[in-house]
């Protein structure tokens, strides 16, 4: 198996249908696969099972966070290239396989390839692509995003995978401090963009905002205190950091900021098994690298 394309979807059952029917369109089935793992959804995603057969499908009947469901799902990839989706994020090139493969080769250091996000609702991927610059991009970052990018299988297996003490937001920067510190690196690439259909107006509107806050500062802190040998300091300027910036300045904001603590502290107990700090020169590779394009 050549590549396969890995999705996780939660309750967004006409973007799934809508990626799922982009990408019938571009796979070869003899060679590539789809898996799809539903997250604990409640609003009739399942019925997409009978529509798409070609699909492996997977999932659990409670949610397990974004990061929990790749990590359940990924191992069970058989191709030599996975290539991770989100379910509301769909290439903009119709031979982003072949691109895949060939950068790959380009670069035989690069574990995982960071495609070019672009977000918005568009009337057509040709309208999408008028983001895209025509100058190729390419250089070595110190992170990918979810929605849309590809890892080797080996590389992945070479790591703990997504982790299971993330539950959305974050868990890319874990695989990716564990890639680098396996001696591969990640290759942010404009060659592949993805269109990753959100409407940000709306999603500001519906309270996402808050919601992302909660979790990234949760799980910040459970990077630095997983990863870090010495994570105090960082720990303390990001709480300092967020409680100046969001905490004083908004009721909801606030609210989450000590909650969030709160929440930290019980889960310590649990977090403490998963810490295996890395040497201080990969943080320094980290440090030194630039960040992909979002």
């Amino acid at each position: 198996m050549q590549a396969s394309i890995v999705i996780v979807s939660k309750d967004r059952k006409q973007e799934l249908e809508k990626t799922l029917l982009i990408l019938e369109k571009l796979i070869n089935f003899s060679i590539h696969e789809v898996l799809v793992f539903l997250d604990g959804c409640s609003d009739g995603s399942e019925l997409l099972k009978s529509q798409f057969k070609w699909v492996i499908w997977d999932g659990s009947e409670k949610s397990i966070g974004a990061s929990g469901a790749r990590n359940a799902l990924y191992p069970k990839a058989k191709g030599t290239y996975l290539i991770g989706l989100d379910d509301d994020a769909h290439p903009l090139q119709t031979n982003f396989i072949d691109l895949t493969q060939t950068i790959f080769k380009k670069y035989p250091t690069a574990g995982i390839l960071a495609f070019q996000e672009i977000k918005g609702i568009f009337n057509s991927d040709t309208e999408a692509l008028f983001h895209k610059k025509l100058i190729v991009d390419e250089y070595y970052c110190n992170d990918f995003i979810g929605c849309g990018f590809s890892i080797k299988n080996e590389v992945y297996k070479a790591t703990n995978g997504f982790p299971v003490w993330v539950d959305i937001y974050g868990e890319e920067s874990c695989v990716s401090i564990e890639v680098i510190a396996k001696g591969f690196d990640i290759l942010y690439t404009n060659r592949i963009a993805v269109n990753h259909r959100v409407n940000m107006e709306l999603r500001k509107k519906s309270g996402a905002n808050y919601f992302r806050f909660g979790k990234q500062l949760k799980n910040v802190t459970y990077y630095y205190l997983v990863y870090y040998p010495f994570p105090v300091m960082k720990i303390a300027k990001l709480f300092w950091h967020n409680f100046k910036k969001y905490a004083t300045n908004d009721w909801s904001y606030f609210k989450i900021y000590f909650q969030t603590i709160v929440i930290i502290v019980l889960y310590l107990p649990q977090l403490i098994k998963f810490r295996k700090p890395v040497d201080l020169k990969v943080l320094k590779k980290l440090k030194e690298l630039s960040s992909p394009k979002f």
